[in-house]
């Protein structure tokens, strides 16, 4: 008798194949989809490769990695860092989308109960009660890169978002910019209240006003262009970016009013993606150490795995800043 296929267990279970994988992985799915698979599954005898090395071992060799838009240049440099740590001890790691909808992350966590990965690694953009108790009760180690309340139980890694915008506006001041605005994306995200506060923080060492502060709908160039116009009305001498992708949005925006970067108006990006340097001018961004983190929050997830009785570890990687041609 030939051994079943994931087709047949797709067909079986009235569903796509490539939902049947979205749920072998451990991926988002509906309980629904998931039940009707597991059933499938269960019927046929279905037993996938990398199962059956985890029922021989005890373990799937397989790790997941969850950020809020996998397109987001600072989550590819992440990933990078991430996937040639696990990948050296053995570990294939399979990338998945939450969005920016706090739900679909605790949905994630609570999903890996089903077993599929033997970790989870998320970067989580909002963060609320039911996340954090998620995360403290789920079945698999957690690592989070990023920042959570310490109750959480978790081993975290995070970058210093407030010493990051000093050195921005310190940058600024030194060049004689003293008029100088904040884009933020969402108030109400992780990033978003770290680098606000941190902005108010940096001005004030400085005895400085903002010259403006304006909230996009999200951390994206479209978004960064979007309120292009309501950023230049304070008349700012400077504008310090939340990320690279709203930096680079703006810049066009700029370019568009007929205002010129950096004799106009300078520009200071933040996470200093490869997108820091393609643009054009380049811009001058503050580097979060994306990749470090990647790389730090991944070998904590592999001691995580080999000693889940540890005491959780908090590390704090510290930033710099890229000075390109967006500057003075």
């Amino acid at each position: 008798m030939s051994r079943p296929t994931i087709a047949a267990v797709a067909q079986a279970a009235g569903v796509s194949v490539a939902s049947v994988s979205r749920v072998l992985n451990g991926l988002p799915a509906t309980e629904e989809m998931a039940e009707r698979v597991q059933r499938a599954v269960e019927q046929l005898g279905y037993v996938p490769d990398s199962r059956a090395r985890s029922l021989k071992v005890g373990r799937t060799f397989q790790l997941t990695l969850a950020v809020a838009d996998v397109g987001n240049p600072v989550y590819v440099t992440m990933m990078r860092a991430v996937e040639e740590v696990v990948s050296a001890a053995g570990y294939r790691l399979v990338v998945t989308t939450t969005g920016a909808d706090v739900v679909d992350e605790v949905a994630l966590v609570r999903g890996m109960a089903r077993g599929y990965a033997d970790g989870l690694l998320i970067s989580p953009i909002r963060v609320d009660e039911d996340l954090v108790k998620s995360i403290r009760e789920c079945g698999v180690p957690v690592v989070v890169a990023g920042n959570v309340p310490a109750k959480a139980g978790v081993d975290t890694v995070r970058a210093n978002s407030p010493k990051g915008m000093l050195l921005a506006v310190d940058h600024l001041v030194a060049k004689g910019r003293t008029h100088i605005a904040f884009l933020n994306g969402p108030a109400d995200t992780v990033p978003g209240t770290a680098r606000a506060k941190g902005f108010a923080d940096a001005l004030k060492a400085h005895d400085l006003q903002p010259a403006g502060e304006t909230e996009a709908a999200d951390f994206t160039f479209a978004a960064g262009r979007a309120v292009g116009g309501e950023v230049l009305r304070s008349q700012p001498d400077a504008v310090i970016c939340a990320n690279d992708l709203l930096a680079v949005g703006l810049m066009h925006e700029l370019v568009g009013a007929g205002l010129r970067v950096p004799e106009d108006v300078a520009v200071v990006g933040m996470d200093d993606s490869e997108l820091a340097e393609q643009s054009f001018p380049p811009l001058t961004s503050v580097n979060l150490g994306s990749a470090e983190r990647g790389r730090r929050a991944a070998e904590l997830l592999l001691a995580r795995i080999e000693d889940n009785d540890r005491r959780p570890r908090r590390i704090v990687v510290q930033p710099s800043l890229s000075v390109r041609r967006s500057t003075p």
